[in-house]
């Protein structure tokens, strides 16, 4: 072996492991940027009002965000109640909801906006209903570099899919409901 080879094999190491990674592999990074998810209804850690679940209206509540990336071409709305007994279970998937405003009022779906099926078998939001316990509603809003091609009724699965793809920042805010 040439003497200059073997200084050269850690540089050449380094080379190849610098070029693994980068925009192709995106999807399995989690997004970069942050955004500040409130609700006018409840806090970050707080109970859901009543109102917002199946012992009320069940109208989604309403939401705000801040901190979108300059070049936001819309954003999405994911809500998964982690704590269900069969595993998580989605509550909604909204995707194509416009950057600005940045909000929803109660219950509204803007009108060029899609809706995945959620965990139930509807289209839509499904309101919090925990059978026991207290479960944490994670209601996540994503910023999306470009569209999010999903027709209505989407599986859920391949939704959620589709918009952390995308992603180019988020932000979670939890609110609780407990049982009965």
């Amino acid at each position: 072996m040439p003497p200059a080879l073997p200084r050269a094999l850690p540089l050449l190491a380094v080379v190849v492991l610098a070029g693994c990674g980068g925009a192709a592999d995106r999807k399995d990074a989690p997004p970069s940027g942050t955004i500040t998810v409130t609700s006018s209804a409840f806090a970050d850690g707080d109970r859901i009002p009543e109102e917002f679940t199946c012992h009320g209206d069940g109208a989604s509540p309403p939401l705000a965000w801040t901190g979108l990336p300059s070049g936001t071409a819309s954003v999405a709305v994911v809500v998964l109640d982690p704590d269900a007994p069969n595993g998580t279970f989605v509550h909604w998937v909204l995707v194509g909801v416009p950057p600005t405003p940045p909000d929803l009022m109660a219950g509204a779906v803007p009108p060029d906006a899609t809706q995945a099926r959620n965990s139930a078998g509807d289209v839509g939001w499904t309101p919090p209903c925990p059978p026991s316990g207290t479960h944490h509603y994670r209601f996540t809003v994503y910023a999306l570099d470009g569209s999010v091609d999903l027709a209505d009724g989407a599986d859920p699965d391949t939704a959620i899919r589709a918009v952390r793809d995308a992603a180019t920042a988020e932000g979670t805010l939890t609110g609780l409901v407990s049982a009965g």
